[in-house]
């Protein structure tokens, strides 16, 4: 299962349900105590559930053989052992390794004397095993692990068995994605009530394999947190479909502020991803030595002179686009400045060159932001610029690198990556649950853009704009199943399969508690 990756199995990719929350391991706690202390549901009661859900899961990836778990002492070790007792029940060949400093509590266990392996015979335990189930370290645990659990984690890595791991692969930070020394490398992790937002990240989500989210009895609002995932469900609850009466006028019109001299390829692949995500009409604005080139490429669209763009040509546009292959000498400049003055009511998305002119003065883009529906497209580096930030304090913590420059710049941020994230001024957080690097070559930005901006002139506010653009294009390049060899215009040609079928309604696994299916990553 290790390696397996959406693009190989297109006719899965990821479910989820329509609203998929992703809390922090503080945030996690906190649901924990919330569950207990105000709605009155017994700690044993999660645990139970947890170690059933888990044991399902797993009953239906490895139907046969010997399950060896191994335990840590806290209550994901708890969670253990009711997995390994319902699946004895249920007339699996369970062993428990108890490789903390103290074995799991035994009442789990209800009276079932279930086999547990001495350190000195754990070797041949975890080489005889099925699947190795990794209860070491929990949401609750912080640091690098030491001692024996480190130990452990490098036994269970050397086996070459299958490894499902409770929760988060132990030694993985649930909220940063940070691996301080060593993780379990998961093939599948099932993680109890949300995906916690540290899986979703790099390092750890390398560590996870296949994350399936499962729900256990927590209360409804029991969790407090402002970060969810873009799912297929997301999609289907947010995508606007045209009105049946609609024409190209009022399907959406997309004016492409993009290209400048030399540099007509990004300008047609943004116009051509907008007709694709269904504007009604696309207008490039462009240097003019681009003029037959683009309207060889891209024939469907009109054509206007960067420099001359009048008010005639903006007032029955919905959107602009700005920035693709744009430049940023004085003649850039003096044309964004323009379309930004001219459609100062229209929702506007700025990304690439305009973004680098913008980034000498960010109260600019503060204005723009302050007058109209705003969402930047940036990749690291270019946020680095924008709001001065070092380079590896975005790359340690890419969300709240975006949250806090959404709240700078008064506007919808996209953070560009692996995942993408979205971030609001108010601290909303949207993580991208679809698409890998195969997106990772020149011209994919510019594709989302394009995309982007099609729904905006469709009507979609600003964040369901950048989350539907976002996801639809990553689901379009899983579609595609090109691997390395995927171009930006492929993923624009996969975009109306990946609105027809943003993924499954259900998980694959066929059980109804499942929230949240989605295959490893590569």
């Amino acid at each position: 299962m290790t390696g397996e990756h959406p693009a190989d199995h297109p006719e899965t990719g990821v479910y989820g349900r329509p609203y998929v929350q992703l809390p922090t391991a503080a945030e996690s706690a906190a649901a924990d105590r919330t569950a207990h202390e105000q709605f009155g549901v017994p700690e044993r009661v999660l645990m139970e559930s947890a170690g059933r859900a888990a044991a399902l899961v797993l009953s239906r990836l490895y139907p046969v053989g010997r399950i060896v778990g191994v335990a840590g002492s806290g209550h994901n070790g708890g969670d253990l052992l009711v997995m390994l007792r319902t699946l004895r029940a249920w007339g699996r060949d369970v062993l428990l390794i108890a490789a903390g400093s103290r074995p799991p509590d035994n009442t789990l266990s209800h009276g079932d004397p279930i086999d547990i392996v001495s350190a000195d015979a754990a070797g041949d335990a975890l080489a005889g095993a099925a699947v190795i189930v990794d209860g070491l370290l929990g949401t609750g645990f912080e640091g690098a692990p030491r001692g024996r659990i480190a130990e452990w984690i490098g036994r269970i890595n050397r086996a070459g068995r299958p490894v499902l791991s409770l929760d988060v692969p132990s030694g993985a930070d649930p909220t940063t994605g940070a691996i301080r020394t060593e993780a379990v490398r998961a093939d599948v992790t099932v993680t109890f009530g949300w995906p916690k937002l540290g899986l979703m990240l790099h390092p750890a989500r390398t560590c996870c394999g296949r994350i399936v989210a499962v729900e256990i009895g927590f209360p409804a609002d029991c969790l407090d947190t402002h970060s969810q995932l873009i799912t297929s469900g997301f999609v289907r609850t947010h995508y606007r479909t045209r009105d049946p009466a609609a024409h190209k006028g009022s399907a959406g019109r997309v004016l492409v502020l993009a290209g400048q001299e030399g540099m007509a390829g990004a300008a047609a692949i943004a116009a051509r991803a907008a007709i694709r995500a269904g504007a009604g009409l696309v207008r490039i604005a462009s240097a003019p030595e681009n003029r037959v080139v683009l309207q060889t490429l891209v024939p469907a669209a009109t054509f206007l002179d960067r420099a001359h763009v009048t008010r005639d040509d903006t007032e029955p546009m919905h959107a602009l686009v700005a920035g693709p292959g744009l430049g940023t000498d004085e003649a850039a400049q003096a044309a964004l400045t323009r379309a930004l003055d001219l459609m100062a009511d229209r929702p506007t998305l700025l990304d690439a060159d305009a973004l680098n002119i913008l980034a000498r003065e960010p109260d600019r883009i503060r204005a723009v932001g302050g007058s109209r529906e705003l969402i930047i497209t940036p990749h690291v580096r270019e946020l680095a610029r924008i709001t001065h930030a070092r380079l590896d304090e975005i790359l340690a913590d890419a969300p709240a690198a975006a949250r806090a420059a959404a709240r700078e710049l008064n506007c919808i941020v996209l953070l560009k990556g692996q995942p993408s994230v979205i971030a609001t001024p108010d601290g909303e957080l949207l993580v991208n649950t679809v698409g890998s690097s195969d997106v990772a070559t020149a011209g994919m930005g510019d594709q989302l853009s394009g995309t982007i901006g099609a729904l905006l002139a469709a009507g979609h506010d600003a964040l369901d704009a950048a989350a539907l653009g976002l996801y639809l294009s990553g689901r379009a390049a899983d579609l595609a199943a090109l691997g390395t060899s995927l171009s930006p215009d492929d993923v624009s040609e996969h975009l109306a399969r990946a609105i027809r079928d943003p993924g499954p309604v259900a998980s694959p696994l066929g059980l109804p508690f499942i929230t949240f299916d989605q295959p490893a990553r590569r």
